[in-house]
């Protein structure tokens, strides 16, 4: 696979497609673009005549990573994706869509270059603000946890935690960052939020957000917010695997109308 270095790491990518327009697609914290798949969240597999453009955040995956937590805050990641737009469709105005870690990202990149974007579709929008505050308190918690009792000690811890009813039936699946790198890019993510909310206020995107219930990482009332402040956007709410099946559907209809 192709890699573009940037900002001191090797980001990995796959371009699918030879014609029309170009779909990005991203991840959610401490997976890939092979684990979302896995994961049933590999939305733009209902498109057609679409390139599609799926790609490894910094330290995840097959991408390479660096030691320094901030470099995996939201921000610093949409320099990536911008990075990695201009690389593959200089100029080109292009749908973004990703989950958690990728909504925040998406939003960092659209508030500082909205020129690049025909339309966003934000998935699981995690927590943000006050409600951010409890989960990077986890996520340091879970970095000084790795470092003492090792990965596996994380993932049985992260096991036994409920799982939102949308996913009931999706598959087990581990971390896609290695054990050395897994602290920081938590630390990362424990230290990073969504814009401001003038930012986001300013975002004049087509915007497509879809939810799902029974997640505090994920909470319904940061789609709600969102939805409230993009002007003209749709939030839809899966509360059952079955609303998970019908996402590759609207967001096929939410790129091909825009």
């Amino acid at each position: 696979m192709p890699t573009l270095h940037a900002n001191a790491a090797d980001i990995d990518y796959e371009l699918v497609g030879d014609e029309g327009p170009l779909v990005v697609q991203l991840h959610g914290l401490t997976s890939s673009r092979e684990r979302d798949v896995q994961l049933g969240l590999d939305l733009p597999r209902a498109l057609r005549r679409h390139r599609v453009l799926r790609y490894d955040a910094r330290g995840h995956g097959h991408s390479t990573g660096t030691p320094d937590p901030a470099d995996y805050g939201w921000d610093r990641l949409s320099l990536d994706l911008l990075a990695l737009l201009d690389h593959v469709a200089p100029g080109e105005q292009v749908h973004g869509v990703g989950p958690s870690m990728g909504t925040g990202t998406l939003l960092h990149a659209a508030a500082r270059a909205p020129h690049r974007f025909r339309s966003l579709t934000l998935v699981v929008p995690p927590t943000a603000g006050k409600t951010r505050r409890a989960q990077a308190e986890g996520y340091r918690a879970g970095a000084d946890m790795v470092e003492r009792d090792g990965i596996g000690a994380w993932v049985a811890l992260g096991s036994a935690a409920p799982t939102p009813p949308a996913l009931a039936e999706a598959p087990e699946t581990l971390p896609e960052v290695s054990p050395e790198l897994l602290p920081t890019v938590l630390r990362g993510a424990a230290a990073t939020d969504l814009p401001h909310r003038k930012s986001i206020l300013r975002i004049d995107i087509p915007t497509l957000i879809l939810a799902w219930t029974g997640d505090r990482g994920h909470p319904i009332s940061t789609a709600k917010k969102l939805n409230a402040q993009i002007r003209g956007s749709r939030l839809v709410v899966a509360r059952t695997p079955y609303g998970i099946m019908a996402w590759p559907g609207l967001f096929a209809e939410h790129v091909t109308t825009h």
